[in-house]
């Protein structure tokens, strides 16, 4: 999906406005913390797409991610495989990762999206924001070559230009961290980020979200409808935790099942399915 696509219906909070504008004035990350389906990974490509800054550099963390393998990956058995006829030249068979293509964008600076950064291990966070901070990386490989310029791949078909070793930044990224709020982060981290925690929408900005993602289809439901799934939802937020993802998947369900002749479930069946899709994500 392109980052147009994923924009064009989200509707950005006015605390969610104040904290990006804040990240960019003050160059620093982004921390957007709250439950998983609050569109948390979804503002970065609203930013993206109002700034011009192109497609935006996702980085899915997990517990095995480290900084390096974030800045560039290096096949060096593919490399000594390689037949000595063809050269085997080093840069072949190096390839920079999210990190490392956005500190190594020219031109205009780009986002890179941090994603789940409280499944890292506990070093990870900091090590992170001193790469961010210093604006480079070294890639040894590349520096004890002595080769000067080379041309390193990236993802998504992007090409970019190290220089003796070194990604440097031109321009500080657009960085946003998300976290579930599954783990604490030590204050010496916290306070290198711009914070911003993501609670359920109220019942007014509810309605705003449906109406913008529903612009996306040729017909909407009528107001009734849409009252009765949001007045579900926000009793099912009541008495356990929910997202506003179940609820769009309520409303699309609703919108798909509109046409009579083509639709497949009962009322009763669809007023269950509803029920089924806005279940407690916890115990």
């Amino acid at each position: 999906m392109s980052e147009r696509a994923r924009a064009k219906p989200f509707i950005a909070r006015e605390d969610m406005i104040r904290a990006v504008n804040a990240a960019l004035y003050l160059r620093r990350p982004l921390l957007i913390t709250g439950k998983p389906g609050t569109g948390k990974s979804t503002l970065i490509s609203k930013v993206a797409d109002e700034l011009q800054m192109g497609a935006v550099l996702r980085w899915p963390v997990n517990s095995r991610s480290t900084v390096r393998t974030g800045v560039y990956e290096y096949d060096a058995v593919g490399r000594l495989q390689a037949p000595l006829a063809g050269g085997a030249r080093i840069e072949d068979y190096l390839m920079l990762g999210p990190l490392g293509a956005a500190l190594a964008a020219r031109g205009r600076p780009v986002a890179l999206l941090v994603d789940e950064i409280d499944k890292s291990d506990l070093d990870f966070a900091n090590d992170l924001l001193n790469v961010i901070e210093e604006g480079e990386y070294e890639i040894p490989e590349l520096r004890r070559t002595g080769l000067g310029t080379v041309s390193v791949r990236g993802p998504g078909g992007r090409v970019a230009d190290v220089t003796n070793g070194m990604v440097r930044a031109e321009h500080f990224p657009f960085v946003v961290m998300t976290s579930n709020a599954d783990r604490e982060f030590p204050a010496p981290f916290l306070r290198r980020c711009v914070r911003l925690e993501v609670g359920l929408p109220t019942r007014h900005e509810l309605e705003r979200i449906v109406k913008s993602q529903l612009g996306r289809h040729p017909y909407a439901l009528p107001q009734k409808e849409v009252d009765a799934v949001i007045d579900l939802f926000l009793d099912k937020s009541a008495s356990g935790e929910v997202s506003t993802d179940q609820l769009l998947n309520a409303i699309f369900l609703t919108v798909a099942t509109r046409d009579g002749s083509a639709r497949t479930f009962q009322d009763q069946e669809l007023i269950e399915l509803r029920e089924s899709l806005m279940k407690s994500l916890t115990p």
